[in-house]
């Protein structure tokens, strides 16, 4: 039983350690388009925006389930 303990500890650190990275590319993202550095008119796209969407839902749930396995550690 400690040793699943400790695996899902391992994972819940790794997943929290990867989402610190994609949300850190996210907000570099964010602060390029706000900034006018890149003009975003490519991603106007119906079928991209929704890609983007979906990511974004996805790296949301992933960080969902790290914070609960954190929590219930």
């Amino acid at each position: 039983m400690l040793k699943i303990e400790k695996r899902l500890s391992r994972l819940a650190v790794a997943l929290g350690g990867f989402l610190i990275f994609i949300g850190i590319i996210i907000v570099g993202f964010f602060l390029i388009g706000f900034l006018e550095t890149v003009n975003y008119s490519v991603i106007e796209n119906e079928n991209i925006q929704s890609l983007f969407l979906s990511l974004l839902l996805v790296i949301g749930l992933a960080d969902l389930i790290a914070g609960l396995i954190l929590w219930r550690r």
